[in-house]
């Protein structure tokens, strides 16, 4: 029999959404219990944004060592000591995971059970001995990676973002399957330590961010000796000694590396639940829920990757704050994504907010406007050397923002002015009288803003009001 235990709120997972949730709900004074069957931060601490950001953190600092030239300073050529850089990314982990550690959350007052747990009825879940009966339950158990159906997968070995961390020796030819910004990311990471590197993707890189912008982050990747195999449809993967061979459909010779790594999208993690013990619908992406997060059984909430997207790390804690309102505060509160931003953390960075410039047009078709800038011509970006790239805003023919993208060094970080500015629903000449600290890349920004009035301002009837003006005086 298993030992009951009554509370209000109920978490199972605990990744970034269900420790906020769980954060949020004991610090509120709800009595919380937390399930956890692996270790505690999920995957963005453990197989994710954490380990990926740290990796590509030592990847950039080999290629900065490289292109030491460009100001001037001699550099041999850096040295990589793989088992090292992978001391480091363990350490970032380990240095973050007392925030999300069992001792700082029983400290918050949750009561933390390490085991899998599963429905055991409308108002129950039961896990490690323990039959919890709460009066609201959170489902926030995440994402797998998804194994394609590839003939041959289930014979070769392959990498997923859970294990290609705990490499102890550098590959020397990464294969990876999936264009996305995993794939991506990690293939600038692992080009710039030393390994051969090459991507299938089925469509075109990055296929949700805006086609010039990829365009130009694609010359960059195949400048450092990225193999991209692009529009390809793979026809098996074979496993041979120490190497793994991708054939792919009209292509007479197999591509043949020493790792292979699967980043073809993700699959919610929903199979332990027994969801239909608990009244809860699942549909082919993920549990289903209602714009306020709660699925077919209102006592039951769901939120980050197991609701089948956004999937990101920042999506689930701005999800985590609409459940806390419906859940505990009982407002009707929804959730709104158009200001999501997104970044792809390659070098230079892609960033995007809002509507993109096709999906735009498909609303507002001809009322919608176009401007660009590039950082060749922001002062700091030339300083820096590193001028690749620039932003381009969609808005109406009146100024509304309607979305915004950045390709450049801290795209993310410049992304975000655009998000507020979407979230709060300005114009662009909010941004042309704010006053920016020179030289920053974030100037870019207003340079962009008051690119969208220029015409108007310096047209023909500008010009005659000044010179009446000055007749005048």
């Amino acid at each position: 029999m298993s030992k009951l235990l009554r509370c209000d709120v109920c978490v199972v997972g605990a990744g970034s959404a269900g420790l906020s949730v769980a954060a949020g709900a004991a610090m509120l004074g709800a009595h919380t219990v937390l399930f956890e069957r692996g270790e505690m931060g999920g995957d963005c601490l453990n197989y994710g944004c954490v380990p990926s950001k740290a990796l590509l953190a030592a990847s950039h600092a080999a290629r900065n060592v490289r292109a030491a030239a460009r100001f001037g300073l001699g550099a041999p050529d850096v040295r990589i000591d793989f088992p090292a850089v992978m001391a480091h990314v363990r350490d970032v982990i380990a240095r973050i995971a007392p925030h999300d550690s069992v001792e700082r959350f029983e400290g918050l007052g949750v009561r933390v059970i390490k085991a899998a747990a599963r429905f055991a009825g409308p108002k129950e879940v039961e896990g490690g001995g323990v039959r919890v009966r709460a009066k609201r339950i959170i489902i926030a158990t995440g994402s797998a990676a998804v194994v394609p159906q590839i003939r041959g997968i289930d014979l070769v070995p392959f990498l997923t973002n859970e294990s290609i961390f705990s490499l102890s020796a550098r590959p020397d030819h990464l294969l990876i399957i999936g264009g996305g910004p995993i794939g991506v990311e990690m293939a600038q990471a692992f080009r710039r330590l030393g390994s051969s590197v090459t991507i299938f993707q089925r469509s075109r890189l990055l296929p949700k961010d805006e086609p010039e912008f990829v365009d130009l982050l694609r010359a960059e990747l195949a400048a450092e000796g990225i193999a991209l195999q692009e529009g390809v449809e793979i026809a098996n993967v074979v496993s041979s000694g120490d190497e793994i061979s991708v054939a792919l459909h009209g292509q007479p010779q197999p591509i043949t590396g020493s790792h292979l790594l699967l980043a073809a999208g993700r699959r919610p993690r929903l199979e332990e639940l027994d969801l239909q013990k608990g009244g809860v619908r699942r549909t082919e992406k993920g549990v289903a829920v209602d714009a306020r997060l709660r699925t077919s059984n209102r006592r039951v909430y769901a939120l980050g990757d197991v609701i089948g997207g956004p999937l990101f790390t920042h999506a689930a804690s701005y999800q985590a704050g609409i459940v806390i309102r419906n859940a505990l505060f009982r407002l009707p509160a929804k959730a709104d994504y158009r200001a999501l931003p997104w970044v792809t953390y390659t070098d230079p960075e892609l960033a995007h907010v809002g509507l993109s410039e096709a999906q735009a047009r498909e609303l507002l078709g001809d009322r919608v406007r176009v401007t660009r800038a590039d950082f060749a011509d922001n002062d700091r970006a030339q300083a820096e050397r590193e001028i690749a790239g620039g932003i381009k805003i969609i808005t109406d023919n009146k100024g509304a923002i309607l979305g915004a993208t950045v390709l450049g060094s801290h795209a993310g970080e410049l992304i975000q002015l655009w998000a507020l500015a979407i979230t709060r629903k300005l114009k662009l000449n909010a941004l042309t009288s704010l006053i920016m600290p020179y030289p920053t890349r974030a100037e870019i920004s207003k340079t962009v803003a008051s690119a969208f009035y220029a015409p108007k301002l310096f047209s023909l009837w500008p010009k005659r009001l000044v010179r009446l003006l000055l007749w005048l005086s």
